[in-house]
């Protein structure tokens, strides 16, 4: 894949750790100048130092503010002078029963997964448009199939998915290619920052990340999809085997997804 991307300019959120990290890293491997927005500055920093390299563009953001949005888009106009691709990847995810968790948590939990997606790619349309680029949003499984313990999560995903796929239609002769990645179970830095019933990260997670799909492996099938133009990329055996369930036998996947997630270590699920 290397030089595919060359001259690109491409727009990166939550570019901090995991899959946003990966992505970055993957696209400057393949040509492109990279803008990437997280808040966590030394992360950011890190990066840098790491990929040594002036086509990479970094800013310090929190994509639930739509005014910091609105100035990460403008900086990597400024920097790079288009927008080809916009990657919004920035999220976070929960582990509560709705019975016991606050609103301000699943408000939280919209402010950054579907209005950071809704911020940045308004400020980024009009270059995405003149450039007939691509959009991305990185989804989840969670936003075909509602997950217990995750309803503010699922809920944003949901959310994502509706407006991107509005976009899309509204784009179908503009030449701008609107597409979202469900990556399944992914070793990642989500699980470790998701929101208790409290709205306090639960700094561990119950899953056995060693057993999970890559961020690296989500970075290279992302961008072969993007070359594609595909409408949507669905990760992993399970991921595309519980939304097939899902629309098939909806009651039967109901009980499937309870149990599953009822077995997780610590599951706020009860028989």
């Amino acid at each position: 894949m290397q030089s595919v991307f060359q001259h690109n300019s491409v727009v990166i959120t939550g570019a901090s750790s995991g899959i946003g990290r990966a992505l970055a890293v993957a696209f400057l491997q393949a040509g492109a100048n990279v803008s990437v927005c997280a808040r966590n500055r030394e992360a950011l920093e890190a990066l840098v130092a790491e990929t040594g390299t002036d086509a990479l563009h970094i800013f310090p953001a929190d994509v639930s503010r739509e005014e910091e949005c609105k100035a990460f888009i403008n900086s990597a106009l400024n920097r790079f002078g288009k927008i080809d691709i916009l990657v919004n990847n920035a999220g976070i995810s929960m582990r509560a029963l709705f019975k016991d968790t606050g609103p301000d948590v699943l408000k939280s939990l919209m402010d950054i997964n579907f209005w950071g997606t809704v911020y940045c790619t308004k400020y980024a349309l009009p270059s995405i448009t003149e450039n007939q680029g691509t959009i991305v949003g990185v989804s989840s499984i969670a936003g075909y199939r509602g997950l217990p313990g995750r309803t503010g999560y699922s809920a944003s995903k949901f959310a994502m998915q509706g407006f991107l796929e509005a976009l899309r239609t509204e784009n179908l002769h503009t030449g701008v290619n609107v597409m979202w990645v469900c990556p399944g179970f992914t070793a990642s830095n989500i699980r470790n920052t998701a929101l208790d019933k409290s709205g306090q990260s639960q700094k561990e997670t119950p899953l056995k990340e060693d057993q999970l799909m890559s961020a690296e492996d989500v970075a290279r099938h992302t961008l072969r999809a993007i070359i594609q133009r595909k409408r949507t990329l669905i990760l992993t055996t399970q991921g595309r085997l519980t939304v097939l369930l899902s629309r098939l036998v909806p009651a039967w996947a109901d009980r499937l997804v309870f149990n599953h997630f009822r077995k997780e270590p610590g599951s706020p699920l009860e028989a």
